[in-house]
């Protein structure tokens, strides 16, 4: 194993993780003030109320995949169950990256909310993957 990639790959995932608190916060916790939802295209109130569930909830979703990252963090430090945390890295990792695949693949023209969620954890998990196999 190759512990500068694996090391490089955590704190990746790490950041990616970072992306998605802010996210859960966006969607789930400031929501109601018009600079959010106009961030995600929004143009009035009344449709901002319609989205706002659907918002809330794929916030925690990103919230969750957070804790994935961190909760692997913390035992991949954790020497007996680094392994248990490299798992935890990579499922969570490659869950932020095919949820921002089936984005860009439905609404093309979300690309870069695609890339912002996707592209750190994509290559967080490619050199976490490189380390295991070096």
């Amino acid at each position: 194993m190759n512990e500068g990639l694996l090391i490089l790959g955590a704190a990746l995932l790490g950041l990616a993780a970072i992306v998605h608190v802010v996210i859960f916060m966006l969607e789930s916790v400031l929501w109601s003030r018009p600079s959010v939802w106009r961030f995600f295209g929004l143009r009035t109130a009344e449709a901002a109320a319609i989205v706002r569930p659907m918002a809330f909830n794929q916030g925690f979703y990103n919230l969750f995949l957070a804790i994935g990252i961190v909760v692997g963090l913390v035992l991949m430090v954790a020497t007996p169950a680094q392994q248990a945390g490299i798992a935890l890295l990579l499922a969570s990792g490659i869950s932020m990256v095919l949820a921002a695949t089936v984005l860009i693949i439905f609404s093309p023209k979300l690309a870069r909310a695609a890339a912002i969620q996707g592209l750190v954890p994509l290559f967080g998990v490619a050199l976490i993957t490189v380390s295991l196999l070096a």
